[in-house]
């Protein structure tokens, strides 16, 4: 999750979505590109992102957030591990991202070296509760699964 401020580029997929907001990350605040991230790196035993992305490093300070996912992909070659799928959503009242979706897989699976059929990609909304639903931040959930080479 991340707080939406305004005047900031609301990247999402390695995509800028455009919108008045954009999520506030030492980052670009990818949201769904961190839960991906976190999802692989979990399924592996890797750690998280703040593990290997530490907000305190200046190194990643404004970095895309597609570079985090093509260094999870490095760990799951070391470790022999093959992607077979992802299923993530992003959580946020507006934008709509369906007409997205499908550059969003694009850009996701390029940077994870799989065919873009093994990303899918959902929207919900939060109903207008809590800070999401006010569109105060932008949340994601992702699951991977892997298999070994």
């Amino acid at each position: 999750m991340h707080r939406l401020a305004e005047g900031r580029p609301l990247v999402i997929g390695g995509l800028v979505v455009p919108f008045e907001k954009g999520p506030v990350g030492h980052s670009d605040g990818d949201v769904l590109a961190h839960a991906i991230c976190d999802a692989l790196m979990g399924a592996a035993g890797a750690g998280d992102i703040g593990t290997h992305f530490p907000d305190s490093d200046p190194r990643w300070k404004g970095a895309a957030s597609l570079q985090f996912l093509e260094h999870a992909r490095k760990l799951l070659d070391e470790r022999k591990l093959a992607i077979e799928h992802i299923d993530a959503v992003v959580i946020l009242e507006r934008p709509k991202l369906g007409p997205h979706f499908p550059k969003m897989r694009e850009l996701l699976a390029r940077a994870l070296g799989v065919p873009a059929e093994r990303v899918h990609l959902k929207a919900k909304t939060n109903e207008g509760v809590d800070a999401v639903g006010r569109g105060e931040a932008i949340a994601a959930h992702a699951v991977a699964t892997l298999s070994s080479r």
